[in-house]
């Protein structure tokens, strides 16, 4: 598959939506089993549970809406923690998790981690 692109992107942008698009044909969420979605930028770190049978977003949360002064992997860390929280106040105890393309390494790991720690399995 041929990527189409607006604007000129550089190649590390290019690899990682070209991984995107070959998880995605593997992960899905279910009622049962949402996926949590996670997403970088060179600021900020966002993570959503979606239900891809519904097409619905049951939960999201992000560093923007953290109160909290941190950075990094102890930022990425407490919105993990956060979202397994608002997760299991919905109910959601199980999940898969979508890296979105991202390796799964620092930032993206850290938020994992924490998610595991606030109580979600995956």
């Amino acid at each position: 598959m041929k990527l189409k692109f607006r604007k000129k992107t550089s190649v590390r942008t290019t690899s990682r939506l070209t991984k995107k698009i070959r998880i995605r044909k593997i992960v899905a969420g279910t009622a049962e089993r949402p996926r949590l979605c996670v997403y970088r930028s060179n600021a900020h770190m966002y993570a959503s549970i979606i239900d891809d049978t519904a097409g619905k977003t049951l939960v999201t949360t992000s560093s923007l809406k953290l109160d909290e002064k941190k950075s990094g992997k102890a930022l990425a860390e407490a919105i993990g923690q956060q979202i397994a929280k608002l997760a299991l106040e919905k109910k959601i105890e199980a999940v898969v998790f979508d890296r979105n393309g991202f390796v799964y390494h620092g930032r993206v790991k850290a938020l994992a981690d924490g998610a595991r720690a606030g109580g979600l399995k995956f």
